[in-house]
């Protein structure tokens, strides 16, 4: 398959997904989100691959969902239905690869932001360079953080940091995420990509269906009840984008002010 912003290479038992918008924001457009749903279930029918590296551009991940493109999708008014389509397209790209079946590694270089922290959680290991950023500031924007990714989040570094970096939106240095077990290693900047591949290779030697069995029975072991207690998120985040916080919070951040919310 052919896509504008995200490419797949095959080397042996290791794939290669790279999205990538040609500038240095690598925001996360409908189209970007659509594409790596495709990208990873693409993989379904594949016997042979046994691990998949996910990055971005060289230099950034992804600063996070594409607001400006956020908004032009609601212009319209669109229905209900149609609301609670677009909100769960992050959730269903997610989704998509947290169940992937080989063991996927994330190289982040720079920013990793928002739905790039949604996205790479889904996923089994990240690696990033020294300079890396890691930042969750849905909650400034007036939205709650979606994506099914709050029980993935827990998971990794506990309820207490989970609220230091959602709630709290606290940024994240590299070294502060390795601490916390957000990521898994830290790398001389430049050469996440080059270690993640290494960990790819390492994980083709072993047996493929021994792989993707263990990855499954862990995963279902560390969280039985994610989508039990995340799978109306989406509808949530819905239901906050008709809120005078989310257009204060969108607005606000566009407009390169602080934002001035008042519950309602």
């Amino acid at each position: 398959m052919t896509w504008s912003t995200v490419s797949i290479e095959k080397r042996g038992r290791v794939a290669v997904v790279r999205f990538d918008r040609g500038d240095d924001r690598n925001a996360l457009s409908r189209q970007v989100l659509h594409e790596l749903m495709e990208a990873a279930r693409s993989f379904e029918e594949d016997l042979e691959t046994s691990a998949v590296v996910l990055t971005g551009r060289p230099g950034v991940f992804t600063v996070g969902l594409d607001l400006k493109d956020a908004l032009a999708a609601t212009a319209d008014n669109p229905g209900l239905g149609e609301r609670r389509q677009l909100s769960s397209l992050g959730q269903r790209m997610s989704r998509a690869w947290e169940e992937l079946a080989p063991l996927t590694i994330v190289a982040i270089e720079g920013h990793c932001v928002g739905g790039g922290v949604a996205l790479s959680v889904a996923c089994d290991l990240r690696v990033c360079g020294t300079s890396a950023r890691i930042l969750v500031p849905e909650i400034r924007r007036g939205m709650n953080m979606s994506w099914q990714s709050l029980p993935r989040i827990t998971a990794l570094v506990g309820p207490a940091r989970a609220k230091q970096l959602v709630i709290l939106a606290q940024p994240l240095t590299a070294d502060v995420a390795l601490g916390w077990g957000l990521v898994q290693e830290v790398v001389a900047d430049g050469g996440a990509f080059a270690r993640a591949l290494a960990i790819a290779e390492e994980a083709a030697q072993m047996p493929p269906q021994a792989l993707r069995m263990i990855k499954q029975g862990i995963n279902v072991a560390a969280m039985p009840l994610a989508h039990a207690v995340s799978y109306m998120d989406a509808d949530q985040n819905a239901l906050a984008r008709l809120s005078e916080d989310y257009d204060e919070g969108v607005r606000s951040f566009l407009d390169k002010r602080p934002p001035r919310f008042t519950g309602r």
